[in-house]
């Protein structure tokens, strides 16, 4: 079970979809959204959801101030799911999530952006072309303070962000699961932190 952690629709729960997916767990979502919230990046900011899974990232964004998230899956049970919990979160007082029944590089080649905040948590079958494929379909769309959130398996090759012209500004490990934070390259506000410098 997973449930909403702050905000407006705190507490609500989420179903998630019985296979196929992968949800980010309860640590790693907590530690984000507090990462993110010190950074000011959810209060008024549009946010994409790629391989929305149960939508959990993208609904949390919207419970804690985001003022539109577009959510994106391609499992049709899947994004079924992501619709009753979009509903569930809209009830609490959260603005409504739009949900998009898309392959992910499909859904970037119509979308017009900008976004200033996306979560990016592919099936760690994804191969390295087609994660990097998603990030230079991805660019285009980018506000030019955005933040790109890439969740792999710890194992897995780290994503090509200069092939999207984006730069690595900060990196965590939680168990088997790391996150990369990245930033278009031309943005100056925000520096590597100390431990993604030392990697």
């Amino acid at each position: 079970m997973t449930r909403i952690i702050a905000g407006q629709a705190r507490g609500a729960r989420l179903d998630v979809p019985s296979a196929g997916t992968r949800p980010t767990s309860d640590r790693v979502r907590e530690s984000l959204f507090g990462a993110l919230e010190s950074a000011d990046a959810i209060v008024g900011g549009r946010v994409l959801d790629l391989y929305a899974g149960s939508g959990a990232l993208g609904l949390e964004t919207l419970s804690r101030g985001a003022s539109a998230a577009d959510l994106v899956e391609q499992g049709r049970a899947a994004a079924d799911i992501v619709r009753r919990n979009a509903a569930t979160v809209a009830k609490a007082g959260a603005p409504a999530a739009r949900v998009h029944q898309s392959a992910v590089r499909a859904f970037l080649q119509r979308a017009t952006g900008p976004y200033d905040l996306v979560f990016s948590d592919p099936p760690y079958d994804l191969d390295d072309a087609a994660m990097t494929a998603d990030l230079v379909a991805l660019a285009p769309l980018l506000a030019p303070d955005a933040l790109v959130v890439i969740e792999r398996a710890r194992r897995s090759t780290p994503p090509d962000l200069a092939a999207a012209g984006l730069v690595l500004v900060r990196e965590r490990n939680y168990g088997d699961t790391t996150l990369w934070w990245a930033e278009p390259e031309d943005r100056d506000d925000l520096q590597p932190d100390a431990e993604s410098q030392s990697r």
